[in-house]
């Protein structure tokens, strides 16, 4: 027997298919920028031998040519950085010793940042002190947010709940106020530091500049995917929240 239900149906699959896109369009907001990142990378990884210096030596000359020669440059396993209290560019194992074009030019990318410290670069300055505040205010947000549930339930008191969300503001919200203010000293350290470097010592082969751009551009990228992620810890942990 035929029903008159056809046109409400046709309503709730065009919600859903409305759903299942936002939902592909925010997976790829999140992910795409680091796949990115991760490509273009590994892309200029080879050839491996393609210039005379490795990431290491390269990293030194710029330092020496800048006046920094109190600044170290070490191998690390916690990822390319630079360090403003340790006065160290930290070089990943293939950057320190590898000679590509990409060791060289994330090499170039560390160099900023320590540039960026000699001349005291204010958002640098911010970072630098953020991230010292940010480990203990994270770990009293921690302490609020397991303890809330229980002093809810043994005060009975409804806006003790309010505990809960300080606790995740200051879990979660320091992190994302970190990597926003860490997005423009990324983008300085690669073009306003780094590819004006490469140009005045004539680091880079000939041909290479325009593919060392889109290297620096994925350096400075790397935060843009981790602020991402933070905003998208914030909305679950909202959305669990408001249950």
């Amino acid at each position: 027997m035929p029903t008159d239900d056809w046109p409400g149906e046709i309503l709730n699959n065009q919600r859903i298919m409305v759903i299942i896109f936002l939902i592909a369009i925010l997976l790829a907001a999140l992910f795409l920028p680091g796949f990115w990142v991760r490509r273009v990378m590994a892309r200029y990884s080879e050839p491996a031998d393609r210039y005379s210096v490795t990431g290491r030596e390269a990293a030194r000359r710029l330092l020496d040519l800048n006046g920094l020669r109190d600044v170290g440059v070490e191998a690390t396993e916690t990822g390319d950085h630079y360090s403003p209290l340790e006065k160290m560019v930290r070089l990943s194992d293939d950057n320190f010793s590898g000679s590509s074009l990409t060791a060289v030019t994330i090499a170039a990318h560390e160099v900023g940042h320590a540039v960026q410290d000699a001349v005291g670069y204010p958002a640098l300055r911010l970072r630098t002190q953020l991230v010292r505040w940010v480990g203990p205010i994270q770990k009293v947000g921690a302490v609020l947010l397991m303890g809330a549930p229980m002093i809810v339930a043994v005060t009975r008191i409804p806006s003790a709940g309010l505990l809960m969300v300080l606790g995740g503001v200051l879990t979660l919200g320091t992190g994302v106020l970190v990597h926003m203010v860490t997005l423009p000293t990324e983008f300085d350290a690669s073009f306003g530091k780094a590819l004006p470097m490469l140009r005045e010592h004539d680091v880079l082969i000939e041909g290479d500049e325009y593919h060392a751009r889109r290297l620096l551009r994925a350096a400075a990228m790397t935060y843009v995917s981790a602020s991402l992620m933070s905003l998208l810890n914030i909305a679950r942990w909202w959305a669990i929240l408001r249950r």
